[in-house]
C-alpha cells in the first residue's frame, strides 16, 4: 500500500513534511523543519520519512507544484511523492 507524502511551506513559511495515511483523520505523521529556508534536501526528507516509519519506493521522485495562496500574491510550494511503510506493514 502507498501513501502520499507532502512537503510544503506552511502559512508561517516554515517547511513541514507530512504523510497522508487516510482521508478521514487529520492527525497524520508529520515533522516541522523549523525553518523557512533553504528547502529541505532530498536526504533530509528521506531521513524524516524514515523516522516517521516510511520509505520511498525504488525510482520514486518528488513532484513540485506551485499553489496560489490568495494572500498578497503569495505562492505555496508543495512537493509530493508516494511512500510505503517501512517493512511493508500496512
Amino acid at each position: 500500500m502507498t501513501y502520499g507524502a507532502r512537503l510544503s511551506n506552511s502559512f508561517q513559511g516554515e517547511w513541514e513534511l507530512y504523510v497522508i495515511t487516510d482521508r478521514i483523520s487529520l492527525e497524520w505523521p508529520e515533522h516541522s523543519f523549523g525553518r523557512s529556508g533553504p528547502v529541505p534536501t532530498v536526504q533530509e526528507r528521506v531521513d524524516v520519512l524514515a523516522r516517521l516509519g516510511f520509505v520511498l519506493p525504488d525510482g520514486a521522485g518528488w513532484e513540485w507544484r506551485e499553489l496560489p495562496a490568495g494572500v498578497m500574491d503569495r505562492v505555496e510550494l508543495l512537493a509530493s511523492v508516494d511512500v510505503q511503510r517501512k517493512g511493508g506493514a500496512s
